[in-house]
């Protein structure tokens, strides 16, 4: 008996798999942009989307951000440093040009140290040069706790979604927290 639902447990990866055979069975996996087979990718958390959309929140009417905080993560590796050795390059990717492009931007980058998303150190090539990306659901919980907002529906959906995937962010920093307490005393 173990031995049949042994065989009908499959992974989700075998499930996925077989979905897309029966759906697309003309697909080959050279039609696909699959990061295993290629180069150039970053890590995304799952939360993205419902970050973004509370960081423009958050930074006020007029004043979007997260187009610049996205292009500051497509650059990012594992340390959380991103170094920005040409501004206009990067304003670019953020969907700043022309005259006002990179003045767009840098208010953009002002806007998310301001906010706490990121820290900003000069560098020879710009004022901006090295950029330390924190981790954005922290910031966020903190800025929520910090102005008493009322949690609206973003931030709602963005709490059931870390319980969805199974993030530990929160507990991973009250751990930490509690270790400090405990070195303190």
């Amino acid at each position: 008996m173990s031995t049949k639902i042994n065989k009908k447990v499959r992974s989700a990866d075998s499930k996925r798999l077989a979905l897309r055979a029966r759906l697309w069975p003309d697909t080959r996996n050279s039609d696909l942009w699959l990061r295993k087979d290629r180069v150039g990718f970053t890590t995304i958390p799952r939360t993205m989307s419902l970050l973004g959309r509370i960081m423009d929140q958050l930074a006020g009417k007029g004043f979007p951000v997260f187009s610049t905080y996205f292009s500051l993560w497509c650059r990012v590796y594992d340390e959380g440093i991103v170094e920005i050795r040409n501004d206009r390059e990067v304003a670019f990717e953020s969907g700043f040009s022309g005259p006002r492009g990179e003045v767009t931007w840098r208010s953009r980058m002002r806007i998310l140290q301001k906010l706490g998303l990121i820290g900003i150190k000069p560098g020879l090539a710009s004022d901006m040069q090295y950029v330390l990306i924190l981790n954005p659901i922290l910031v966020i919980v903190d800025i929520y706790d910090e102005r008493k907002l009322n949690e609206d529906i973003a931030f709602s959906a963005l709490m059931a979604r870390l319980i969805d995937i199974g993030a530990d962010d929160l507990e991973y920093r009250d751990d930490d927290e509690a270790d400090g307490e405990d070195e303190d005393n």
